[in-house]
């Protein structure tokens, strides 16, 4: 692998935060920097980092508290699925309201299924996979077999749907033709839990 990821785990849900940035590369990208922004800078500035951008799997209070923080810290642009977009500036929407800190975002750039873009010197691929919420996203390195699926599937789970815009059917749905297609020895890091495989899931997942 020609990547490295670290993972903190940040807030009251355990949200795993995601570092990645090719090796001896200082540029990185920050995923789901949903809580303790000064936690998540302060591991970019002692391991020497710069902060291209954040990329948002989904726009739940969880996944999404520390952005704004972060930005102002360590500098870059924030990246999220079109399909987001309302839930992301709606603090209802997102359940940021309902823990007393609302949250409302607009990204600088807004990204659709299948495009691919490139930051910090990787190669990213954008899998729209709804179901969670209305914009979820997972993103894809082909190169390193590596996916970031949000809380779309989890090690033998599934991300919940009875959060506004979530939709079970289309949760499924969006497992099985979008996640499941992928080659068997693709690593899945979640948005929360312990890392899982393409092929472990399809085996062992009871939701699915």
């Amino acid at each position: 692998m020609t990547i490295e990821i670290a993972v903190l785990t940040v807030g009251p849900v355990q949200t795993n935060c995601y570092i990645v940035n090719k090796k001896r590369n200082r540029s990185c990208v920050v995923i789901d920097p949903g809580e303790e922004a000064g936690k998540i800078a302060g591991y970019l500035k002692r391991n020497g980092l710069e902060n291209e951008g954040v990329l948002l799997t989904h726009g739940h209070f969880d996944h999404i508290t520390g952005v704004s923080e972060l930005l102002s810290m360590a500098g870059g642009k924030l990246y999220a699925s079109e399909a987001e977009k309302e839930l992301l500036k709606d603090p209802m929407l997102n359940s940021s309201a309902l823990t007393g800190r609302p949250v409302a975002l607009e990204p600088e750039y807004f990204l659709k299924d299948g495009q691919e873009f490139e930051l910090a010197g990787m190669r990213f691929q954008v899998l729209y996979t709804p179901g969670h919420t209305i914009g979820s996203c997972c993103f894809y390195l082909e190169e390193e077999k590596v996916l970031f699926s949000g809380d779309t599937v989890f090690l033998e789970s599934v991300g919940r749907t009875d959060l506004p815009t979530g939709n079970g059917q289309k949760l499924v749905e969006s497992i099985r033709s979008r996640i499941f297609t992928l080659p068997p020895e693709v690593k899945i890091y979640p948005g929360h839990g312990p890392e899982t495989s393409i092929e472990y899931e399809k085996r062992n997942n009871p939701f699915v």
